[in-house]
């Protein structure tokens, strides 16, 4: 399969994929203990069965590290030879310097570049395309892109709207220099009148002004949410699938943010796509975990056995914001054994 590719003087592709799942799973019977809620309730409403939690030691530049790290050992690349990382991540509670900077010092990349980017659920696919671009323009020769999130640090764990579906983890890739175009196009937008759907309680200024008020807390508007994804990510699928210059029904797979399994179908559903595409369903067992959920689902498609390595898969980030990004990619070699 031949993907188009944009205006660069040479191609980029995924040479490698590592992910990093926190030890404690923790299912809806446990959850329940602490919202008001039922396990029946939550599964037919989210798809989820259980999900991760991490634990103290696995902080977020913990699993970032370790994700980037089996990401590097899959492609087969020394830290040294990284010249950018790129974190996508919302939960990172230290301001400076950029989270991106602590996980190459610790992977030992000591001389790469690197920054952070917020781009809510949409943001490792937003951080894959300026990967690429730095690649296909000559910018860099392997760029580590890694979604991580805590979310638990950012959610309420009494808050039974939000608290049944989020969760944590890491996945990464490396994206480097091709032959023939990996990486499609990057369809990427917003619609800002919505900005408001997915927003944190205060601002950390509100909480050192008064800490009485509470720590700062994820919400969301779901039905809000749930009507603009299906209306937006739908037309913006089938814009990356044609910019990539190909059709539907040369994909394998769909992989898209797994915000909740109910989104994840009715997507896949309005998009008509054939038979034979598999649709990433991560969610079930790990959750919603914002930037990390599509390298996450990629791995686990992988794993399934569903699809194979150099197959087209389209990958669709899309939240807060409201914004969205996506792009057609052909998926690395079979991921080497899990963490």
């Amino acid at each position: 399969m031949t993907l188009r590719t944009g205006t660069g003087a040479r191609s980029s592709r995924i040479m490698g994929l590592g992910t990093y799942r926190p030890h404690r799973e923790v299912s809806n019977t446990e959850l329940c203990e602490a919202i008001d809620s039922t396990e029946e309730w939550i599964e037919t409403r989210s798809g989820i069965i259980h999900r991760r939690f991490a634990g103290p030691a696995e902080t977020l530049r913990a699993m970032a590290t370790s994700a980037g790290r089996a990401a590097l050992a899959h492609a087969g690349l020394a830290a040294e030879q990284v010249d950018c990382v790129v974190l996508a991540t919302l939960t990172n509670l230290v301001q400076t310097p950029p989270g991106a900077f602590a996980v190459a010092r610790d992977l030992g990349a000591v001389h790469a570049a690197g920054f952070d980017l917020s781009g809510a659920c949409a943001g490792f696919c937003q951080a894959l395309a300026v990967a690429s671009d730095a690649v296909c323009l000559g910018n860099a020769e392997y760029v580590l892109v890694i979604g991580a999130e805590r979310m638990t640090d950012v959610v309420d764990p009494s808050d039974r709207t939000v608290a049944f579906m989020f969760a944590d983890g890491a996945g990464a890739v490396v994206v480097g220099p091709s032959e023939r175009p990996g990486i499609g196009p990057v369809v990427r937008g917003s619609d800002t009148s919505g900005w408001a759907a997915v927003w944190m309680s205060s601002s950390w200024t509100d909480f050192a002004d008064d800490p009485a008020a509470g720590r700062p807390s994820l919400q969301m508007d779901g039905r809000k949410v749930f009507r603009w994804a299906v209306d937006s990510v739908v037309p913006a699928a089938r814009c990356a699938v044609e910019r990539a210059g190909i059709g539907l029904a040369e994909l394998s797979a769909f992989i898209p943010h797994q915000a909740n399994l109910r989104i994840v179908d009715l997507i896949a559903d309005r998009l008509e796509l054939p038979s034979q595409v598999a649709v990433a369903r991560d969610a079930a067992h790990s959750g919603n975990t914002s930037a990390a959920s599509v390298p996450l689902a990629m791995d686990r498609l992988m794993r399934d056995g569903g699809v194979a390595p150099g197959d087209a898969a389209l990958l669709m980030g899309f939240g807060a914001g409201l914004n969205y990004a996506g792009q057609v990619v052909l998926l690395p070699p079979a991921p080497a054994d899990a963490d």
